[in-house]
């Protein structure tokens, strides 16, 4: 089985944490167990190799992002980037056309997953059952349903048919119908009639895929697909292919399990209910401060809020209603201020609008131990190096300087430079860009 995670997401829900660059799967907030701070991907991927599934594992993410999710599973799964964001069905779509043109058998179980949820440490040794589902029940897809803990509106539901016991494994349920994310009263309905919660893990076999993606008529080799990307409609899986099976079986899952799509969920699993600067004072139940600023951030007697704040905004609202600002954002040319990269990490500290200089740019660049920036030559404008703290290497047109805390290059335009850290330590150091193509640049190259 091939299990392929799907990393997409706009970064909107989790703002102003979250943005186009850094989505929510690569915040590390939630608790390890080694006592740090780990990310929703970098859980998922600990949790795929402690059930052995970590060396079949594909993840498939925007092509601006594959770096960063290469980076927070440590370098050891492939990843595939998307040119643009066209739904899950696409997302597996594409996945499922780079295997066939690279010689993967047409009985191949491949299996999707959201890298957005929070599941239980056992929850993969349940989807390492599914191939066996699949073959014992001869179904077109196999699935995992979570059995719901409360009415949700925020989930979609498989309504289960007919129960099967298998001798000595699980039993499992033909699916009857899905319904997607009905009001609270229809989910109560549902559960009362044994309805699962949709987990969005589904496992078919490859000639099956493909047979999907022609009724859709998607070419069935992965460059011909990207060539033809960013006009594809938006397509869902549950829709394009779930609702579509003839034949689909559910394997029960009773461990923890939710889709970490809020600030109402995350705060569930934070563990401490301050992370920053700031603090929690007078009666505040329920109440949750997620600070990167360096500034502390205090809330006073307010109960059920989140207080969040990053450089690329501050979010005050009531954990009810904090999802509502994925509309208040809408379609805003939003350009992130603060991202993760190969490399390492920038932030932007300020922007001046200079009559004589036309704009300036201050950016605060982290440079992670023996790595580099991409080279670049610019060809206009100023830019200024600061190294602030570590120490490594800049190179401005073939020649080598010793970079170290306090350290000053100017960079004229037309020159190719740039820095790699020591072996040892991160190198930090603040870019001064003067001229507005250069600012301009930086914001394009971002967005």
């Amino acid at each position: 089985m091939r299990i392929i995670l799907l990393c997409g997401g706009a970064g909107q829900r989790l703002w102003p944490l979250s943005n186009g660059i850094r989505s929510k799967l690569f915040l590390r907030l939630l608790p390890a167990p080694d006592g740090q701070k780990e990310s929703m991907l970098g859980r998922v991927y600990r949790q795929l190799a402690v059930a052995g599934l970590d060396t079949s594992a594909l993840l498939l993410t925007h092509r601006n992002q594959v770096n960063l999710a290469f980076r927070h599973t440590e370098g050891r799964l492939p990843v595939l980037g998307e040119p643009a964001k066209r739904g899950t069905f696409t997302a597996a779509a594409l996945a499922a056309a780079y295997l066939h043109t690279r010689g993967t058998g047409l009985n191949e179980i491949l299996c999707i997953a959201p890298a957005d949820m929070f599941a239980g440490e056992d929850f993969f040794h349940s989807v390492a059952a599914l191939p066996d589902l699949l073959l014992d029940s001869g179904a077109d897809l196999a699935m995992l349903g979570t059995r719901p803990s409360h009415p949700s509106d925020q989930y979609g539901y498989i309504v289960p048919d007919q129960e099967i016991t298998r001798a000595h494994k699980a039993s499992y349920a033909l699916v009857a119908r899905f319904t997607e994310k009905p009001d609270r009263i229809g989910a109560q309905q549902l559960i009362s009639q044994g309805a699962l919660w949709n987990c969005g893990i589904y496992a078919f076999t490859l000639r099956y895929m493909l047979f999907c993606m022609k009724r859709c008529d998607l070419p069935l080799n992965d460059k011909e697909l990207c060539a033809m990307y960013d006009d594809l409609p938006v397509r869902s899986f549950d829709e394009e292919v779930a609702e579509r099976a003839k034949h689909a079986v559910v394997l029960p899952y009773d461990g923890e399990w939710c889709d970490i799509g809020s600030w109402q969920a995350l705060t569930e699993q934070l563990g401490n209910r301050v992370i920053g600067r700031g603090q929690i004072s007078g009666p505040a139940q329920g109440t949750h401060i997620v600070n990167e600023l360096p500034y502390p951030l205090h809330v006073i007697g307010v109960e059920n809020i989140i207080a969040a704040a990053s450089p690329d905004g501050i979010l005050i609202a009531a954990k009810s209603y904090a999802h509502a600002i994925k509309e208040q954002l809408g379609a805003l040319p939003l350009y992130p201020m603060h991202g993760e990269t190969a490399w390492g990490s920038y932030r932007v500290l300020d922007e001046f609008d200079h009559r004589s200089l036309n704009d300036i740019l201050a950016i605060r660049l982290t440079v992670l131990p023996d790595q580099r920036l991409n080279g670049r030559i610019h060809g206009s404008g100023l830019k200024v190096w600061t190294i602030v703290s570590g120490r490594g290497e800049v190179m401005l047109n073939g020649e080598r300087f010793s970079a170290a805390s306090g350290s000053v290059f100017s960079i004229p335009a037309d020159t190719y430079h740039t820095v790699r850290a020591s072996l040892d330590t991160s190198l930090e150091l603040v870019e001064v860009r003067l001229g507005n193509s250069l600012v301009s640049a930086f914001y394009k190259a971002n967005s």
